[in-house]
């Protein structure tokens, strides 16, 4: 049988409490496929999940990790052989973070033939979210102009390359450190520790923004509502403003879900919305569908040079724990990304 190698999360721990297990990993059971890891990734959910303050998170102790790419190792009942050695990604919410994932076969969505597997990994959960944020919740067209905080971010970094393709100004949030690289990317960045943040961005959008995209929260979700112009959109998709707050993040989301139906029930003509990637779908093989395409969409583009892989460093699944640590860090731009040790 099969040792895989995974990474627990056993409760409320720092970084370097992650733990590293070896267990026997079972065949493939009906409609599945293993899939023997090549790269996964550290996005925010994990290190939401780290503080127990993601939503809808799995009880202590679980194997995080949000998505995986890798070559099917072996598949099980009803599943086509001809699947075994190809590449594909799948989103998970949890488990990724192992030597070998083992996964329906229906949510599997092919991996172009010349994209390395640590590129396409940075915009499976990320490039999914930024698309459909973008395109399909905030409907931003050509010509319009959207704010980005955290422009340096996974999410937020893939969100500035689709939208500038599509013919859309940016304005994105980072650090004065990141601001270089933000240029890069085609957005005209704002220090987001400006105190007077909200009032330069308003300086630069006179007649407000179409969409705000913020996965901040907190007190500064009202500003990015009043940074929109009076057809615009507000997406929040996470509150990271209390990652550090002791006690459940429950009664934020309540809050935050509060504030944002009461603003998108205003007669003023904007809208908020909460962007959630499981959400929204009655049926499973809807959700799939979107995704595969979606995903699709954005592996094209990767595959095209359109978009450029923000990988903020490499490392191997055995040192996950360094590797929560620097994504947690604020030094880097883009996804760390852990791939085979």
């Amino acid at each position: 049988m099969t040792l895989a190698t995974e990474i627990v999360l056993p409760g409320l721990v720092a970084p370097d409490g992650l733990q590293v297990r070896t267990r026997d990993l079972p065949a493939p059971g009906p409609g599945q496929v293993v899939l023997h890891t090549e790269a996964t990734g550290v996005s925010f959910a994990e290190q939401q999940m780290r503080r127990g303050k993601y939503y809808g998170q799995p009880p202590f102790p679980f194997v995080p990790g949000y998505d995986v790419v890798g070559t099917v190792a072996a598949v099980g009942p009803g599943v086509a052989t001809g699947l075994t050695g190809r590449r594909y990604a799948a989103v998970t919410k949890v488990g990724a973070w192992a030597s070998h994932v083992p996964v329906d076969a229906a949510d599997l969505v092919a991996v172009p033939d010349g994209i390395d597997p640590a590129a396409a990994e940075t915009v499976v959960v990320n490039g999914v979210t930024a698309w459909q944020m973008l395109f399909r919740v905030a409907e931003v067209r050509t010509g319009g102009t959207i704010v980005v905080l955290g422009a340096n971010g996974g999410v937020g970094s893939t969100l500035v390359q689709l939208a500038r393709h599509a013919g859309i100004r940016v304005i994105g949030t980072a650090s004065s450190r990141h601001h270089t690289a933000v240029e890069k990317l085609g957005a005209a960045p704002v220090d987001y520790r400006d105190p007077d943040m909200a009032r330069r961005i308003a300086d630069l959008v006179p007649n407000g923004a179409d969409a705000v995209f913020d996965h901040v929260g907190g007190e500064g979700l009202k500003e990015s509502w009043h940074l929109l112009h009076k057809r615009g959109t507000l997406v929040s998709y996470g509150i990271a403003s209390i990652k550090d707050e002791p006690g459940s993040a429950q009664l934020a989301y309540m809050k935050l879900f509060s504030q944002l139906f009461m603003w998108n029930n205003s007669p003023n003509g904007k809208s908020a919305k909460f962007y959630n990637f499981w959400a929204g779908h009655r049926r499973i093989a809807t959700f799939r569908e979107r995704l595969s395409e979606d995903l699709t969409s954005v592996f094209g583009l990767l595959a095209d040079g359109v978009i450029t892989p923000q990988i903020a460093a490499t490392l191997p699944l055995s040192r996950a724990a360094e590797a929560m640590a620097l994504a947690e860090s604020g030094t880097v731009t883009g996804k760390v990304v852990l791939t085979r040790d």
